[in-house]
This record gives C-alpha cells, structure tokens and sequence, in this order.
C-alpha cells in the first residue's frame, strides 16, 4: 500500500513540471494580490480588516497548490467540497461581502491550479471591477440609514404617541420594536427603529426628547446591540 502511495506520488510530480508549478503560483499570488487591493480600496469607510486582506492575497495560491498536487479528478472535487464547506467559519455576522470574496478568491486560486491562468486574470478583473463599482456606489443602501433609538421613560409616564411630533419633526420613519421594563420596574426601555432626516440636527433632537422624558437616558446609535444604557 505504502509503496502505491509513493510511486503515484512520484508520478505525479514529474508530470508536474517545476516550471508549470511556479508560473500558476506566482500567477495565483499576482491575482491575489489584485483581489486584495479591490477589498481594501472598495472600502469608502475603511474598516476592512488587515488580517484577512493578507489572506486573500494567500488563499488564491494555495488552493492553486492544493489543485495542482491532487492528481484524480475526484480527487480534486473532495477536496474543493472540503475547502469550500471550510469557508462557512469566515462567516461575519452582518456582513455578508466578506465571505463572497472569499469564494472569489477561492475560485481565481482554482481557476490558476487548473492552468486556465489567463481565464483566472479575466475572472479577476470582470468581477473585481463589479465588486468595486457595487461596493464604492452604495449599491443596495438605504438612503436614510436606519439606527437604533432608546429612550428611558419614568413608570408612570404614558409613552403611547408621547414622542410622535418629535419623530414627525426630526425623522422621516419612526417605528416603536420593543419595550422593556428596568431598573427594578422604575423604568421603561423604548427601542425604536428610526430614520433621521439628513437636514435634522440631532443634537436638537436628543435635547427635546430629554426635556419630554424628564432628562433621563437616551442612546441614538447604528447597532441595536448596544450595551444597556443604565
């Protein structure tokens, strides 16, 4: 068995010419390279992330490697079945981009360990300049970006429709998704879900709603997870 092994891997590496083998790495790292650079510069708010921008410059070239090095072609369905259920734990809550450059990414490494180098490049600048162009246009972003309000309220405060003017005033949609009761039932925690009017200043807004809810606490932000505000 041992010896099987061994002499299907030697045949394999001589039909796999060293020259071969560089030119599909240092083509896959190339594209790699050019993957990461649209990631980095198709992020208008920069908050990509270091560590995975030198990945994808990485993951083109090895799975290029692991392609390259599995002879059969079941080999080479195994094992890209198995790369890519992997890909899943890269997964970012709330940002869904991150894992479809991946499989970019995976499928320019693909492409290069076949030997289709040229039809790897084309893949890499046909979707890379559709990438870049949704990404830097804001495709698919709301025009006034929903956040989160929450608004602490006295007991015995009626909050039925307390802030409706306000919400008429400073936000073009205002919806009311949770109340809950804390600080030992002294007080209610309205959560809403509101859009701002790009002219509104929200200063003036906060300052209005703490006069209405007797100056207790208020939290406007973007992210309905934020800690608890007492």
């Amino acid at each position: 068995m041992l010896d099987t092994i061994f002499e299907t891997g030697l045949d394999q590496t001589i039909n796999l010419s060293l020259k071969t083998m560089l030119i599909c790495v240092i083509a896959a790292l190339i594209l790699g390279l050019i993957i990461s650079f649209i990631y980095i510069y198709s992020d208008r708010e920069k908050k990509y992330s270091t560590s995975f921008a030198i990945s994808l410059v990485i993951l083109p070239a090895v799975v290029a490697v692991v392609i390259m090095l599995v002879g059969s072609n079941i080999a080479r369905a195994f094992s890209m079945a198995g790369a890519f259920a992997l890909v899943r734990f890269r997964s970012i809550p709330g940002d869904s981009k991150d894992i479809s450059t991946v499989f970019y990414a995976m499928a320019v490494g693909l492409a290069t360990g076949l030997g289709y180098v040229a039809y790897a490049a084309i893949i890499t600048v046909i979707i890379g300049a559709v990438y870049f162009i949704l990404v830097r246009a804001g495709y698919g972003s709301k025009k006034n970006g929903y956040k989160t309000l929450k608004i602490m309220v006295p007991e015995n405060m009626s909050f039925n429709g307390a802030f409706d003017d306000l919400f008429e005033k400073y936000a073009s949609d205002a919806k009311l998704i949770k109340v809950r009761t804390t600080n030992m039932g002294s007080l209610f925690e309205l959560t809403y879900n509101i859009a701002v009017k790009k002219d509104a200043d929200e200063k003036e807004f906060i300052d209005e709603l703490r006069c209405r809810n007797g100056n207790l606490n208020i939290l406007l932000g973007i992210d309905e997870t934020t800690k608890e505000l007492l």
